[in-house]
């Protein structure tokens, strides 16, 4: 009897096929999930609204209907939970016209629905459902303020157009948030660390620094070293946008952004540009990290066309959205 091998990587196949069928089935119950309970909810309204407006008779209802509908179904229809689809359907009617599935977890949409702000409720759902967002991820960027952030260097039809078609990279500018929010990595505002600390730190949320910086980043290296007339640099950190199609350098500072931080990464730049960057793609992009800047220092140091070297802030804790909102007032008026 001839001897006969398996396939070294046919259980890898096989399990990656299992895998892809049991997303798929996950999808599919949650958009169905979502969708009935989306049904439920106009249903609720359009009785109230038949009925009788009163708010005694929306309690009157939701408390029948629970009743009901748990003998019948079990858990999963509590007055609560038929509160939470009755707000689904009044914070997204539109999608009746539409006709637009919802892909996400109802657990999502019950968080988006307490969102006031329909533009940016709109933003978070596309922003979820495009990234593959997790629930807590989906809190974690709406709680360090993603949408406000991105706001305050676009016009307000660019603004208008995050909520429709979320954010689209088609130049630098467009990757670019001020301040990061880089609470993960679990230093205080005051606590005293190194320069060197601070990017140890962000290797090792490597996940969590991806997802802040945004949309098409993978990493490429860190203190990437470079050698000019024999003098030896090092880039703090390397990676690379798809989208872009270019490099993005990123050089940290724990103190305030002085001129000659921004002359050291206009150097870094000009490398890649020259040495590291091939025929098809895009110029190299830079970002400064910095605890403290001024808005004046860096645009009088910079030349009034650049496209290539950006300078935000950082924070190590999570602001409070009011908080947030100062900030980011009070940089505007810098």
């Amino acid at each position: 009897m001839q001897n006969k091998t398996i396939k070294p990587n046919l259980h890898q196949e096989i399990k990656d096929l299992l895998n892809s069928a049991r997303s798929q089935v996950y999808q599919q119950i949650n958009t169905t999930m979502s969708q009935t309970y989306w049904k439920i909810g106009e249903k609720i309204v359009e009785e109230e609204q038949n009925g009788n407006a009163r708010a005694e008779y929306g309690k009157f209802l939701i408390k029948n209907l629970s009743i009901e509908l748990t003998k019948d179904f079990g858990k999963g229809f509590s007055i609560q939970n038929l509160k939470n689809m009755r707000s689904f359907y009044l914070n997204f009617q539109k999608r009746q016209t539409l006709s637009v599935q919802f892909n996400l977890s109802w657990s999502h949409y019950i968080f988006l629905t307490r969102i006031s702000n329909q533009d940016e409720r709109n933003y978070y759902e596309i922003e979820a459902n495009e990234g593959n967002w997790s629930l807590r991820e989906l809190k974690r960027q709406f709680n360090s303020g993603l949408y406000e952030r991105l706001n305050l260097s676009r016009d307000k039809k660019q603004i208008k157009e995050l909520s429709v078609k979320g954010q689209i990279i088609q130049k630098p500018s467009d990757l670019i948030k001020d301040p990061y929010i880089l609470e993960f990595i679990g230093l205080p505002m005051q606590h005293t660390y190194s320069e060197s600390q601070l990017e140890q730190k962000l290797i090792d949320k490597l996940e969590c620094f991806l997802l802040e910086l945004g949309k098409g980043f993978t990493f490429v290296a860190r203190q990437k070293r470079i050698t000019i007339d024999e003098k030896h640099f090092s880039v703090d950190l390397v990676f690379y946008n798809r989208l872009l199609k270019s490099f993005v350098l990123i050089d940290l500072k724990i103190g305030e952004l002085k001129h000659q931080d921004i002359g050291q990464m206009s150097m870094y730049v000009n490398y890649f540009d020259r040495h590291e960057k091939i025929e098809d793609e895009n110029p190299t992009v830079s970002i400064i990290l910095c605890k403290d800047k001024s808005k004046s220092l860096v645009e009088m140091t910079l030349p009034k066309d650049n496209t290539q070297i950006y300078a935000s802030k950082y924070l190590t804790i999570l602001p409070k959205k009011e908080d947030l909102q100062k900030l980011l007032e009070d940089d505007d008026l810098d």
